[in-house]
């Protein structure tokens, strides 16, 4: 079954766009942009996230991103 999300689609999409358009002003290279990203998630868990769910929530962030992530070769 299909998790639903409490955020719409839209404001998703949105986010996600604005944040690729700082990083494509910035002509940010693909490295550079994944240890920004990875930096952001870092802080948002040790600010946001109470220290004994830390290690909780980055492992299941870890698991969806690797799902997530396509094994078709073309990029």
């Amino acid at each position: 079954m299909p998790q639903q999300s409490r955020y719409s689609d839209e404001h998703v999409e949105q986010l996600l766009s604005e944040l690729a358009n700082v990083l494509e002003q910035h002509k940010t290279p693909t490295d550079l942009s994944l240890m920004v990203l990875g930096n952001m998630v870092t802080n948002l868990i040790n600010s946001s996230v109470a220290p004994a769910q830390r290690q909780a929530i980055a492992r299941s962030f870890a698991q969806a991103l690797q799902s997530s992530i396509n094994d078709d070769p073309a990029h």
